[in-house]
């Protein structure tokens, strides 16, 4: 017997992220490891959850890692500590560490760990009339990541990056406790212009893509139905406006596609309907198919695009304010929140915090969880700030 609410969170999180309503609500798309969509850095979260055209910092590596080869700092390390559910229970979380360092002016290197824990989970079991201690298990899933980004030209780079994918969500002492394990890749390109005017003020334009966590299904069970990973298409733009050397303002927005199989309807030999679920492919061809397989056709496509909107103004490129917007069709998941966020810039130290609020009827699992993240810029280039860049 498990703790009643570990088990409705692992029960849940393995197979949905977040709980739907709506007229098409069994066909929304789920997969394994949803783990990595959760933003594991307090800058993107406050921006309505985006990164994939905004300016490098040390957690590109979630969002674009071609971003690294315009980073401003020679190396930098980001440390990230996510409480997930923190109203329910206090020891689910998502942590994370990535690390970049530039070989040179065209390329660069990072590596990252992104782990997961479901907490710890008591089984019981009923013998002879008494409750017998089974001991605890600790569900986790983690991720290891290498990039590799370098510039083809002066404005645009682009970057490969693999994944080594682990998952370990055995809910019972008896089951066997072998783990998923998987392999995702990323390809991913960005854009950055030189600085040039827009009316009184100056202006940078970036755009950004990544396809990332292509890879094979995860099997968690022998001879059992094998469970789709993340595969995400991003495509976003960026643009900063330079007041002056002090003070400059970003608006960013993107959209976010899962290359992943709508759910079709499964019937019994009487033509009666047993459910929904993903087609028995493989990855490649659940990639291709999943721009056209939607049964409603291409509004429901439409439908499984996510938006974001985001917002970030700084001063003297040591404090920051930030605001987004998330949006996604109330069909395919009713995922819609308002974030807030601040940054401080102290020295080499940067610290970031985000809130979350949730302007739908499904809650979020980072609803009303002030988020933390830290990033050191251990060595800097020069100059160090785009804002010193327009100043000179």
């Amino acid at each position: 017997m498990l703790n009643p609410i570990k088990t409705y969170v692992l029960l849940c999180f393995s197979f949905v992220l977040f709980s739907v309503s709506g007229q098409n609500s069994n066909r929304v798309i789920t997969t394994s490891v949803p783990f990595l969509l959760i933003t594991p850095d307090a800058r993107a979260a406050g921006m309505g959850e985006l990164g994939v055209a905004t300016a490098a910092d040390a957690y590109s590596q979630q969002w674009n890692p071609a971003k690294y080869a315009f980073a401003s700092s020679e190396k930098s390390i980001g440390i990230s500590y996510t409480p997930y559910l923190s109203k329910l229970v206090d020891d689910i979380f998502l942590g994370n560490v990535t690390f970049y360092r530039k070989v040179n002016d065209r390329s660069a290197w990072a590596t990252s760990l992104k782990y997961f824990s479901l907490g710890d989970i008591q089984f019981n079991e009923f013998i002879g009339g008494s409750i017998v201690d089974q001991g605890q298990e600790r569900p986790s899933e983690l991720t290891l990541d290498l990039s590799y980004s370098l510039k083809l030209s002066e404005q645009f780079s682009m970057a490969v990056a693999g994944r080594y994918i682990r998952s370990d969500l055995r809910i019972a002492t008896d089951a066997d406790t072998s783990s998923a394990n998987t392999l995702g890749v990323d390809i991913a390109g960005f854009y950055q212009s030189k600085i040039f005017d827009l009316g009184a003020q100056n202006a940078i334009f970036r755009s950004g893509i990544n396809i990332s966590n292509v890879g094979p299904r995860l099997n968690y069970d022998v001879g059992g139905q094998k469970s789709f990973i993340p595969t995400n298409l991003k495509m976003g733009f960026g643009l900063d406006l330079f007041f002056d050397d002090q003070n400059s303002f970003g608006i960013y927005t993107e959209f976010n596609k899962l290359l992943v199989p709508t759910p079709v309807a499964v019937y019994d030999a009487e033509g009666l309907l047993l459910g929904y679920q993903q087609p028995d492919i493989d990855f490649v061809n659940g990639m291709i198919t999943s721009f056209s397989d939607a049964p409603g056709g291409f509004s429901e496509e439409l439908n499984e695009i996510t938006a974001a909107i985001g917002l970030e103004y700084q001063f003297q490129d040591v404090f920051s304010l930030r605001t987004g917007y998330f949006n996604e069709s109330k069909e395919k998941g009713s995922r819609r929140y308002l974030t807030l966020g601040a940054g401080f810039d102290l020295n080499f130290i940067n610290i970031d915090i985000s809130y979350l609020f949730s302007t739908s009827n499904v809650r979020n699992p980072l609803e009303n969880t002030i988020r933390f993240s830290l990033s050191l810029d251990l060595e800097s280039s020069i100059p160090q700030t785009e804002a010193e860049v327009v100043s000179q």
